[in-house]
């Protein structure tokens, strides 16, 4: 009689179980968490802070200290960065001051960055997802050869330990969390504003760790040979605004968006519009919100004539309160917003923008959701 060995089950598809692998002896020493400190010309980027706040969560909750990693010339600025980090939540932090350092460029910021990697050993590294750190982080990505989640809204450690990171994909349509399961530091961008600004605290201080970058000038391709500051007083502030008035294709013409920006002018708000409106022309790319343009967190958002798909559900969800204006009851801004009002946007835009004129003084506005 003969036996015909039974077929091993085929692995499980789609689910962690079957992609889950040991680390690698190499990774096992890799510990705390890190967070780049974003210093340009003396002046440390909100985004830094806002990640600090996320970063002491994961620390805590994986039982491993924060750090903040200073880049710089040598001199105060960057000396009063390393103070800062302690304000903002750091248990420690690594200076490297440099000639080369002074401004950014990718090369030695990208050399500085893998050394210090490779010397101190974080398993998780975050940067502010900003036009330098997104340059900065797929860089040294590839050269330490490890994963890298772009553009989180959401952080968290899972039950073994993985750094969870959470991004919209397929346009924006749909959700979903990225493991890097072998291989460290698990690196990922945030952008200004997804999370909120930590709690400062003046009187904390900690360890700092200087690190030697003996990378010279003669090394670099590229070179700074002048810093010109971008003057466009047309770029707007969205991200950091109070209030903010935003319009959607609802309102059915790019004549009707300037109801919008009167209603702005009469709060004293900033403004801006969803994707559908800078595809059309209706408005600069640099007022888009949503996932593909502008995170904001304003106390009062105004919402005229935008559906609220999730693309920009998750560029304004941080908003203390969202008032919806829109015809249409069951578009899907009615179910993250906390006020709602059914009807024509275009019609109810100017009596809005009257009775503000009319009830709140100049001087008042930037009291209103005070």
């Amino acid at each position: 009689m003969t036996t015909t060995p039974a077929p091993k089950p085929a692995a499980a598809a789609g689910g962690r179980a079957g992609m889950k692998k040991e680390l690698p002896e190499k990774f096992r020493s890799y510990k705390h968490v890190w967070v780049f400190i974003e210093l340009e010309r003396g002046h440390v980027h909100p985004v830094s802070w806002e990640l600090m706040g996320e970063g002491r969560k994961l620390a805590d909750k994986l039982g491993v200290q924060l750090a903040g990693v200073v880049l710089g010339g040598a001199g105060e600025d960057t000396r009063n960065a390393v103070q800062e980090c302690y304000a903002y939540g750091a248990d420690v932090a690594y200076l490297v001051e440099s000639p080369v350092l002074a401004d950014y460029r990718n090369e030695p910021y990208t050399r500085c960055m893998t050394e210090l990697v490779n010397k101190f050993q974080p398993e998780i590294l975050l940067l502010g997802a900003t036009t330098l750190g997104r340059d900065l982080a797929g860089s040294v990505a590839t050269t330490l050869a490890t994963g890298l989640t772009a553009d989180c809204t959401e952080l968290a450690v899972d039950a073994d330990g993985s750094l969870a990171a959470t991004r919209p994909t397929f346009g924006g349509s749909l959700l979903c969390t990225i493991y890097t399961l072998n291989f460290r530091p698990q690196m990922a961008t945030v952008r200004p504003r997804v999370f909120s600004m930590p709690e400062r605290l003046d009187d904390k201080s900690g360890p700092v760790i200087e690190y030697e970058f003996t990378m010279i000038e003669d090394e670099i391709v590229t070179k700074l040979l002048q810093f010109i500051p971008d003057r466009d007083s047309n770029k707007s502030n969205l991200a950091y605004a109070d209030v903010v008035v935003a319009g959607g294709l609802g309102l059915g013409s790019a004549e009707n968006y300037q109801l919008v920006r009167d209603l702005a002018k009469a709060l004293g708000a900033d403004w801006g519009g969803s994707r559908p409106l800078v595809q059309r022309g209706w408005i600069p790319a640099d007022r888009q919100i949503g996932q593909t343009g502008k995170t904001i967190r304003p106390k009062l958002y105004i919402a005229a004539g935008i559906s609220g798909a999730i693309q920009h559900r998750v560029g304004v969800e941080g908003a203390d309160l969202i008032l919806a204006i829109n015809t249409d009851k069951n578009a899907p801004i009615m179910d993250f917003a906390h006020l709602a009002i059914i009807t024509d946007a275009v019609r109810f835009l100017p009596a809005l923008a009257k009775e503000v004129r009319q009830r709140i003084a100049p001087n008042t506005r930037s009291r209103l959701v005070g």
